[in-house]
């Protein structure tokens, strides 16, 4: 039987253990990113977290027993825009935009499909595409007319949310309050201010499929209901765990909610909803108006992956994060010492109990990081890192790709040291000196041991 796992519920506002439906499929989404732009930082937050609690659900249950969906967003109003700015398909913007958040999160040791699933069996890592259920979302649509909680106007479908008395429940906003805080104007079709579109016209120009309920105009579907349509199909009617950063709880999710619920007659969509904080840049929010609009792809151009991933498991995924240069560089020192102690040592068999504990009560990442610290085996502390996604090479191989990657002249490097040892022995400190301040310009960092060998590190890339 595995672990107590607590996760704090949006749903219900309290930590609630999680009880899988079915303890041989454990089911989770994650709503992930929409491809018109390269993702920044923030995107990423809920990418690493929900990593985190995939691979920590695969440790307790087992990796054939956990699926994973994490969608992509590929028809919305944003991409329509920047493919026409650009001048190019929607689908050259969508195809290229994905694949280099592929390469971006891959770099932030986020577990991909093709690490995952296996040849021959069901796979365990979904990375669902809108575009390819719109089958599944016309379906839904018609389902929800035909059940009274959607009607057709204007070319639109709408879901009637009055027809829903406890909407509203996972942003714990009444409707009753709801109605009375509309704004005044919205659209002359709709029969509530409350009410939003399942599926719209399409205009000149943007993606269009039959529409649904009979409607001559071809359409296309609402941001909503993609993620119900796309979750229902690869995870069931109700699954296990629903997850998606804090700004997506209203409405997207409580439309989801809605959507999947009135749909199916179920009780719930998922039985446990996790949202992550927020995160801002140096202490204020991120904007490009700010001039701190930061990238995934620029991180990566200073920083390992790595740290990157440290960095955002530092602080609990609940609270909101401050990114800072400084928290970097705390990281960086970190995973070096990390990798020092853990040396070229296997990891151990089990994850150390210390570690694990803190994980299993709603994700506690610092106090699990702290217990990294305190373990006292490279091989326990390599075995509890790898839960992490951390230490995923030896000290040396770590170290012969930093060499390779910098472009030192090795040969070289070694004739310095030598040179350096032979002017210590002679105590021509001087030479040494110079030899040394060689190295340093080279980004080589030396350091002699007590047994009289010198061990030497790339410490930043060679110079051009």
């Amino acid at each position: 039987m595995a672990p107590t796992l607590r996760l704090y519920n949006t749903l219900t506002g309290a930590k609630d253990v999680l009880a899988p439906i079915d303890a041989g499929n454990v089911r989770m989404y994650a709503c992930g990113p929409t491809v018109y732009d390269a993702a920044h930082i923030g995107n990423a937050r809920p990418i690493i977290v929900f990593d985190l609690l995939f691979r920590l659900l695969r440790h307790l249950y087992g990796p054939a027993h956990v699926t994973y969906a994490r969608n992509v967003t590929d028809v919305d109003d944003k991409i329509n825009a920047r493919a026409a700015e650009r001048g190019i398909t929607i689908r050259e913007l969508t195809d290229g935009t994905l694949a280099q958040f592929h390469t971006d999160v891959r770099e932030l040791g986020v577990l991909m499909p093709d690490e995952v699933n296996i040849a021959g069996q069901a796979p365990r890592f979904i990375e669902p595409r809108a575009t390819d259920h719109i089958v599944e979302m016309v379906r839904m649509i018609e389902g929800l007319v035909a059940a009274g909680h959607a009607y057709v106007a204007d070319g639109h479908v709408l879901f009637d949310v009055p027809s829903m008395p406890d909407y509203g429940q996972l942003s714990k906003r009444p409707l009753d309050e709801m109605e009375a805080g509309a704004r005044v104007e919205v659209a002359p079709y709709k029969r509530s201010p409350l009410d939003f579109v399942l599926w719209k016209p399409s205009k000149p120009g943007e993606p269009s499929w039959p529409s649904p309920c009979g409607i001559a105009a071809p359409g296309r579907p609402g941001w909503h209901i993609e993620c119900s349509a796309m979750s229902a199909k690869h995870l069931g009617q109700t699954f296990d765990i629903h997850a998606g950063g804090i700004d997506l709880i209203f409405p997207h999710h409580e439309n989801e909610v809605a959507q999947s619920r009135c749909c199916f007659g179920t009780p719930v969509m998922a039985n446990l909803w996790l949202h992550n904080g927020f995160l801002r840049v140096e202490g204020e929010k991120m904007s490009k108006s700010l001039g701190n609009f930061i990238t995934i792809r620029d991180v990566l151009k200073d920083w390992p992956g790595e740290v990157a991933r440290l960095t955002m498991l530092k602080t609990h995924y609940r609270q909101p994060i401050d990114w800072t240069v400084r928290g970097l560089e705390e990281s960086g020192r970190m995973l070096e010492r990390w990798y020092a102690a853990a040396g070229d040592a296997a990891p151990a068999a089990e994850v150390p109990e210390a570690v694990l504990a803190p994980l299993l009560d709603d994700l506690n990442t610092p106090a699990s990081l702290a217990e990294l610290h305190r373990l006292e085996t490279p091989e326990a502390l390599r075995a509890g890192a790898g839960l992490f996604g951390f230490l995923g090479q030896t000290r040396t191989a770590r170290e012969q790709s930093r060499i390779a990657a910098s472009g030192v002249d090795v040969a070289a490097v070694e004739a310095l040291i030598a040179a350096r040892r032979d002017a210590r022995t002679a105590k021509d400190w001087a030479a040494s000196d110079r030899a040394r301040d060689a190295l340093t310009a080279m980004g080589v960092s030396v350091k002699d041991n007590k047994d009289g060998t010198t061990v030497w590190t790339v410490t930043k890339p060679a110079a051009d």
